[in-house]
């Protein structure tokens, strides 16, 4: 599983970045463009900060959280690749692992992350992909622990 799992993260980054990529060749900064009326539009922003745009401007700060988040999710990761029953923990590592690597490059070569996808029915924070890799994945692992907690009440009663 563990090269299924970095080829996942790797083409997950890959994608990740050439959404961006896209995004930043095809609109303008600020610049919006709808997909479908009133649901969805790809919109182009620069952000500093974090979701909300909390902590803008805090480079030094996201930087060690990213060095120390990136650790410990590859201590687990590494301690996950030979219990097989625990694949959906494992997967939900490789998406989160893949998004914090995702926006980190951003960070690390530009400053900010690149932000574009906009929900227009709800107030929701302009996000990208890598942001819903770390959601994807996080929802992954709660899965995945309750089906190891089902999994160890049924052979323990």
């Amino acid at each position: 599983m563990l090269i299924a799992d970095s080829l996942l993260i790797i083409v997950l980054v890959v994608i990740d970045q050439l959404i961006k990529h896209a995004v930043m060749a095809n609109i303008a900064l600020g610049g919006q463009h709808p997909v479908i009326n009133g649901v969805f539009s790809l919109t182009h922003l620069q952000n500093d900060g974090a979701a909300w745009s909390i902590l803008e401007g805090q480079m030094w700060l996201f930087t060690v959280i990213t060095i120390v988040v990136l650790g410990v999710m590859g201590v687990f990761f590494w301690r996950y690749r030979h219990h097989r029953e625990q694949w959906v923990e494992e997967l939900g590592l490789a998406f989160m692992l893949a998004g914090t690597i995702g926006n980190f490059i951003d960070r690390a070569l530009q400053g900010y992350v690149i932000d574009m996808f906009q929900l227009d029915f709800v107030n929701f924070p302009i996000f990208n992909f890598a942001d819903s890799c770390l959601t994807v994945g996080v929802i992954l692992i709660m899965i995945g622990v309750y089906l190891t907690d089902r999994r160890e009440a049924h052979h323990a009663g």
